[in-house]
């Protein structure tokens, strides 16, 4: 077990506290906006954490997203967390990283960075079981439904997978994978309380208007469950 500093401890409790929605940017689906105006938009929204998740921009530019991405949450009091890049969260300063599983074992990433909050993807329950020896603060299940946002797959584990993944494992967790606004009460229902969601709002029309329709969304049902 890593030593929890007073950092690492504030952002934990503010992750747990706070997060409801977790919006997850993609500039390519994101109807010729940039990250920087979806992240805007998202925040005017009210979202208390961010991702930044880019595949395809080199180094430097991604570290220049970044920066911006981390002045902007904080001035907002939000999260953020980078995808894969362990590197950029922390010449950033960013909250986290979330790792998938051909990405550095977060296990090392623990013993380099004690302070971020890691969060690493969980495709089988084996993986949820493991989260906490492994260093991560929290896992995610998914994909649950079909999505645009990753190539070649055709398993999708459904939200029967949400507690049957969460039985195995104390930390909190996020769902995502193809979540739309309709799935809100069965997945709340049956413990989700974190939905991770990508297309939802980089594709809507009024992306701040539709991160706070999804968060009133996920409170109400949460507090009905």
């Amino acid at each position: 077990m890593h030593e929890k500093t007073d950092l690492y401890q504030q952002r934990l409790r503010k992750f747990i506290e706070e997060v409801t929605l977790y919006p997850v940017s993609c500039e390519r689906l994101a109807k010729g906006r940039d990250d920087i105006a979806w992240l805007d938009a998202v925040l005017a929204g009210g979202a208390k954490i961010v991702q930044l998740r880019d595949k395809d921009s080199d180094g430097l530019r991604l570290l220049e997203k970044a920066r911006i991405f981390r002045q902007k949450t904080l001035e907002a009091g939000a999260l953020f967390i980078v995808n894969d890049r362990v590197d950029i969260a922390l010449i950033s300063g960013a909250d986290g990283v979330h790792l998938g599983n051909s990405d550095i074992p977060a296990a090392e990433v623990r013993a380099l960075a004690p302070n971020l909050i890691i969060g690493v993807s969980c495709n089988n329950e084996e993986q949820a079981a493991t989260a906490e020896r492994r260093g991560a603060s929290y896992f995610n299940i998914g994909p649950l439904y079909a999505t645009q946002t990753k190539d070649g797959l055709s398993t999708f584990l459904g939200p029967a997978a949400i507690p049957i993944f969460s039985a195995r494992s104390a930390l909190p967790f996020t769902v995502m994978g193809g979540i739309k606004k309709e799935h809100i009460p069965v997945l709340t229902a049956i413990g989700a309380r974190r939905l991770a969601v990508v297309t939802a709002l980089t594709g809507a029309d009024d992306i701040a208007a539709e991160t706070s329709a999804w968060l009133a969304a996920i409170t109400q049902q949460t507090t009905l469950a």
